[in-house]
């Protein structure tokens, strides 16, 4: 038993270099014969037939050729949908949590494992409850005794791995099986046949006991390519079963066989009414079934202990393993799970995007919260003011000094109006501008986008209202100058009205000294025309300058207006709109995802099976 142990352990580190170097396996000693068995197969086998035969190494060198893995387009597809997913996750990293992001990193690190690894071979797991008979079927595969069966549970604690042809070693190295759990099947003398490349695993009970039983089933089927699930008629509808492995998986229908063993116990009607029952639970699990030449599980009945209906197996096997596509199905059908989980992080709920109006709101807001209004109010009532002076009577202008000087210098506020509180009122109004663009432009995003959407926001307004504090209104470009042309043509008629009073009262006093000739009429009309005309030219100069101070103090409440809008432009909506154009970016990877060709094809489907659309996901943002 040494001796035989050492040989083991020195022919399998032979083979892991063998296959590291490429090199091309030795030929054994029963080469001439096509048949290959290990010592243990040997002596079982010599137990049966009366012979025996010497032993030879568990798995020979790899065979170092690799075929095409399929179709290029169906290749290219699959290339093209891990390409999106590495760069959605790469995307998505700064706003998306880790743990939404963990089972996509580990989609691709297993794809990017199995496609190192050869693609010859098409690993399969014979999964089951305690006493479905699978151990019995792998045996029975295998065509010879390699799994322990017996009244014993569990009877399988280990997975063992049985493979058909050369090189699989990378393959269970992956799955983590040991080189004393690995065989190899009796061969006829034209070699594996239809089973080239197979590899049967036959797995734990998913049921037992022992949790590490358990762990380890779980961890094999999430890296085999194929699940042959073994149900028996007392336990196929066991809800553990169903909820724990079946209906998460149903994706993976295209590479998932459920086999009703054991009919041999029921009578022939009893077993078409239990197949039938069986489907019937498969399709409330969601998995599509793969009848009428449509893709789906396969659902067979057979006896592992009579034969009964294992050829038709062999014979499904045989065709999974010579397509050599299952590999690539099963990282499809993982992507598709993965795409499915991410689907909250990524389809929208409504549209997305700011709209015109939500822009025209955001900049109203800003605008009143700097007063752009009472500030073109200011620049028209200074305008008016302005023209008042220049056009108006000088008497008047005096008077009107005067009364100022009278007027004390400081007048009380009325309450509820002191600077600190104004100053108040404009950063709520500006703080709630912002909450209300970002609401808006949140809205119908998922939570990970809107959430990076508020906060760009958010950090935008930190300094916003210091910012718009800082803003001066700049020097209006109006449509009319401030000072229009009937302006100097005003001051010259209120000069000469004033003349006219200054004449005619010089001539009025010259008469009543008696410097000049008496005669009142003269000097009393020059001076009523000059008191009655200089109040008519004013109150025709402050009609005339209603419409320039109108426009001058609109023009100054647009400049105010357009500086604040850009202000909360350039700090809160640009981030906001570099926020919703990675979510378009991310969004249109996701659509990648799902359907690299437009929805068309199989990818199509698979879309339409998670309820999305790819036209949903690549709607413009408004």
């Amino acid at each position: 038993m040494t001796s035989t142990a050492g040989h083991t352990q020195q022919t399998e580190e032979a083979e892991r270099t063998r296959e590291g170097e490429g090199a091309a396996p030795p030929p054994g000693p029963d080469a001439g014969s096509g048949a290959w068995d290990d010592g243990l197969i040997a002596r079982r086998a010599a137990g049966a037939t009366g012979g025996g035969q010497p032993p030879v190494p568990l798995l020979p060198a790899p065979h170092t050729g690799r075929p095409a893995p399929g179709p290029d387009g169906a290749a290219d597809d699959l290339t093209a949908r891990l390409d999106a997913l590495r760069e959605l996750t790469g995307l998505s990293r700064p706003r998306v949590d880790a743990a939404t992001l963990a089972e996509a990193g580990r989609v691709l690190d297993d794809a990017a494992a199995r496609r190192r690894l050869s693609r010859r071979h098409t690993v399969v797991a014979l999964a089951g409850a305690t006493g479905s008979g699978k151990s019995t079927l792998f045996n029975t595969l295998a065509g010879v005794t390699i799994s322990d069966t017996g009244v014993r549970r569990p009877t399988t604690s280990a997975a063992l791995a049985c493979s058909w042809t050369d090189g699989a070693a990378g393959l269970l190295d992956r799955l983590e099986i040991p080189g004393r759990l690995r065989r190899r099947p009796v061969q006829g003398p034209d070699g594996p046949g239809p089973l080239d490349g197979l590899v049967l695993i036959d797995l734990p009970d998913h049921d037992s006991a022992a949790a590490e039983h358990r762990a380890q089933v779980d961890r094999i089927l999430a890296h085999v390519d194929a699940v042959i699930w073994v149900v028996d008629p007392e336990k196929y509808g066991d809800a553990l079963l169903h909820e724990r492995y079946l209906r998460p998986m149903a994706g993976h229908a295209e590479v998932t066989f459920v086999v009703l063993n054991q009919v041999d116990r029921l009578p022939e009607d009893a077993a078409d009414q239990v197949l039938d029952d069986l489907r019937r639970l498969l399709d409330e699990d969601g998995i599509a079934l793969g009848e009428h030449g449509e893709p789906g599980a396969t659902v067979l009945a057979l006896s592992a202990l009579t034969g009964d209906g294992v050829g038709e197996l062999r014979d499904c096997l045989g065709q999974l393993t010579s397509e050599r596509r299952a590999a690539a199905r099963r990282i499809g059908a993982d992507l598709d799970a993965a795409a499915d989980r991410l689907r909250p992080a990524y389809v929208p709920t409504g549209r997305v995007g700011l709209s015109e109006e939500a822009r025209e709101e955001f900049a109203d807001r800003l605008a009143e919260a700097v007063g752009a209004a009472a500030a073109g109010q200011a620049a028209e009532r200074a305008w008016r003011r302005n023209a008042g002076r220049a056009c108006g009577t000088p008497w008047l202008r005096l008077w009107r000094w005067y009364e100022a000087r009278r007027a004390p210098q400081t007048a009380e506020r009325p309450p509820g109006d002191t600077p600190g509180e104004e100053a108040t009122t404009a950063r709520q109004r500006v703080e709630q501008a912002v909450r209300v663009v970002a609401d808006e432009a949140a809205s119908g995003l998922p939570t990970p986008w809107a959430d990076a959407v508020r906060e760009a926001a958010g950090r935008g307004a930190d300094g916003l209202p210091e910012a718009l504090d800082g803003l001066t209104a700049p020097e209006p470009a109006p449509a009319r100058p401030p000072r229009p042309g009937w302006w100097p043509v005003a001051v010259l008629a209120q000069v000469s009205m004033t003349l006219l009073q200054v004449v005619g009262g010089i001539w009025l006093l010259g008469q009543v000294l008696g410097v000049f000739t008496p005669d009142l009429l003269p000097p009393v009309l020059l001076m009523l025309a000059g008191i009655l005309g200089g109040p008519c030219v004013e109150y025709g100069s402050r009609l005339a300058a209603r419409g320039p101070a109108r426009r001058y103090g609109a023009d100054a409440e647009r400049a105010l207006r357009d500086a604040a809008a850009g202000c909360g432009r350039a700090r809160v909506l640009d981030p906001v709109a570099a926020e919703l154009l990675r979510y378009r970016e991310v969004r249109e990877q996701y659509a990648r995802v799902l359907d690299p060709v437009g929805g068309d094809g199989a990818r199509g489907r698979a879309g339409a099976r998670q309820g999305v659309r790819v036209t949903e996901l690549s709607t413009t943002p408004r």
